[in-house]
């Protein structure tokens, strides 16, 4: 394997590397390594803290917001993206978090997961306290079923809950199932997740997340969310 002599074209090698490594022990010595690696990096691109608002919108990479927990639209295996360098959010958030993301999940899962529901793992080098993973419905032509629209909405009221059961205040959320794979329409899936935890948190006075979080990369997404909120 040729080694490239630039500081990026290593970083890249390293998260590749990473991304297609399957979950298994690794030595003390590469978890130092690597972490020190990867809270440089983490430092280079600026930790976020958002105003402690009930709910707001806030675009750019999930990966740097420092709440309790972010939201990851994990494929059902629940072990990342082991495509080298695919920008999705599943392989940003594995390879911000580190290796030890992937050996949790393979710990917990040992069985493909059910749409519509989540499960939280530590967070490791991200500012994030914890991720919480869902698995979002699949629309292959891009026109969701009422079912497949309740699927969407089984993702965020599983989070929401999972977040209460952890006793999380803050929760950062994607947009569960609009890439180019899971092609759930923008608009929709953004509907369906704002009236989803709006009337979670209705239903459950007592909720402890306090502060919700639709993080958007895409500028329509934002544009959406605006109009929305």
């Amino acid at each position: 394997m040729q080694i490239p002599e630039d500081l990026q074209g290593k970083r890249d090698l390293f998260r590749a590397l990473r991304n297609v490594r399957w979950p298994k022990p690794v030595s003390e010595e590469f978890l130092r390594l690597q972490d020190e690696e990867l809270q440089v990096q983490l430092l280079e691109k600026d930790i976020v803290e958002l105003p402690n608002v009930p709910m707001q919108i806030w675009q750019g990479d999930i990966t740097r917001l420092k709440v309790d927990a972010i939201v990851n639209a994990a494929n059902s295996q629940m072990l990342g993206c082991f495509h080298p360098l695919h920008k999705c959010i599943d392989n940003a958030i594995h390879s911000a978090a580190g290796v030890q993301l992937r050996e949790e999940l393979m710990l917990q899962q040992g069985h493909e997961e059910s749409t519509g529901q989540a499960k939280i793992t530590k967070a490791y080098n991200l500012p994030c306290k914890y991720v919480i993973h869902t698995v979002g419905p699949i629309i292959p032509n891009g026109i969701p079923t009422e079912f497949q629209k309740e699927q969407l909405a089984s993702c965020y009221r599983s989070i929401m809950s999972c977040a209460d059961e952890n006793h999380l205040e803050s929760v950062a959320f994607c947009c569960i199932s609009t890439g180019e794979f899971r092609r759930f329409p923008n608009q929709l899936a953004a509907e369906i997740a704002v009236q989803t935890v709006k009337e979670s948190l209705t239903e459950h006075p007592d909720c402890s997340v306090k502060q919700v979080v639709f993080n958007v990369f895409k500028d329509i997404d934002k544009v959406i969310y605006q109009q929305l909120l």
